[in-house]
């Protein structure tokens, strides 16, 4: 084995992410792609043919060593190494229809799910699954989504392209919900409390602003009520005006 494949036999074991084949020449920047790839190759070899635990993956536009799939159940059992949360059925589903229909905007999930998709949207943009590629032409200009290369990473896939064709899947966005898998996780729920709180904190200051403002206009209208019964009490209390006198009185006659 030579000093490039060496090289790249601990870098791609050291990474945490697939590493990009641009990445990888600066090992070696006197390298040309084709004895790039050919230590890639050698270190393929090498590791199957040798029979190690682990393998040169290809995913995600990079290339990194990861456990062979065969051993992968046993170290989860034996818990040595930490595990991903599971995404829960409606995030799976949100995830999918992005993934195939990207970019695509918040209102279309809504209306293919049939529910609000912000708090799920959220979390998967959290998670480093989903991110904001660009705008739409309808009103308001609406962000929309697409799928990162992480999503690749976690999928085992090298690109979009080696998806699964939606005519080949049996059912197409929409998993199976079972007992034991709640339709949100954790990172969901939360965000929908939250949302629900900050929704039923506006409700409660709005109905305390009418309760205010009503409790206002009834102080008006007594006010007035009281100032238009003040107005016909002081007519009723002053004096009929007295008729003049008659001209040439009685007791001047004669």
């Amino acid at each position: 084995m030579d000093r490039l494949t060496r090289l790249l036999e601990a870098a791609l074991f050291s990474a945490s992410r697939p590493l990009p084949l641009d990445e990888l020449r600066r090992l070696d920047p006197e390298a040309s792609d084709d004895q790039l790839h050919a230590a890639l190759t050698e270190l393929r070899t090498e590791l199957d043919e040798a029979g190690h635990g682990v393998e040169v993956a290809e995913l995600a536009d990079g290339y990194q060593i990861l456990t062979r799939i065969d051993l992968a159940e046993a170290l989860a059992q034996a818990r040595l190494v930490d595990r991903p949360r599971k995404l829960s059925a409606a995030a799976m589903e949100t995830l999918a229809i992005i993934a195939y229909r990207q970019p695509v905007g918040r209102a279309e999930v809504e209306e293919i799910r049939g529910v609000a998709a912000d708090g799920v949207l959220r979390m998967l943009v959290e998670r480093g699954l989903i991110d904001v590629v660009g705008r739409g032409e309808r009103l308001g200009r609406p962000l929309l989504y697409g799928t990162t290369p992480q999503f690749l990473e976690i999928l085992g896939l090298r690109t979009l392209d080696d998806m699964p064709r939606l005519e080949e899947l049996s059912v197409a966005l929409t998993p199976m919900k079972t007992e034991s898998e709640p339709e949100l996780d954790e990172e969901v729920e939360e965000a929908v409390e939250r949302e629900e709180a900050e929704e039923a904190a506006e409700a409660a200051e709005a109905a305390e602003a009418a309760e205010w403002q009503s409790g206002r206009a009834a102080e008006a209208a007594e006010a007035a009520e009281a100032a238009e019964r003040q107005d016909v009490g002081d007519d009723a209390a002053s004096p009929a005006t007295s008729a003049p006198p008659a001209a040439g009185g009685g007791e001047e006659a004669g």
